[in-house]
């Protein structure tokens, strides 16, 4: 099966992944954020900034593939595809490394649960792009 990938739809999906980052710990929850990481500081260095916009390209990528290969096998497509394509990605790698990462850190609960939200949000939103994206 040949892949074609649409590289302005996952530049798209990375840029609104990037800015969904930005409004989520930034405008709406950098207080709860700050408080249950104990970080008092809220100025990322420019390179954490572009760090974070490739990791999104990076998974916007992959979350490509996944919806093209859930289309072809699994016979989804569309928003409902994509969003179900998001949600058992972020089921299956997301939250499950996530959960590792706190009982190991002992992080607190409302953590996981407010970085969880973020994923999962963040990537039915990049689906749905992707998938509807011509």
């Amino acid at each position: 099966m040949q892949v074609h990938v649409n590289f302005l739809a996952v530049a798209a999906s990375a840029v609104a992944s990037y800015f969904i980052g930005a409004i989520w710990y930034g405008a709406i929850f950098s207080k709860v954020w700050m408080k249950l990481t104990g970080i008092t500081d809220m100025k990322p260095a420019p390179i954490n900034m572009i760090l974070v916009l490739v990791s999104s390209f990076v998974m916007a990528y992959v979350l490509d593939h996944s919806i093209v290969f859930g289309d072809a096998y699994l016979k989804t497509g569309g928003i409902s595809g994509g969003l179900a394509g998001a949600f058992f990605l972020w089921l299956g790698f997301v939250a499950t490394v996530t959960l590792c990462t706190k009982l190991y850190e002992k992080k607190p609960w409302g953590l996981w649960l407010l970085d969880n939200a973020f994923w999962l949000i963040s990537m039915s939103v990049m689906s749905i792009i992707l998938s509807v994206w011509p």
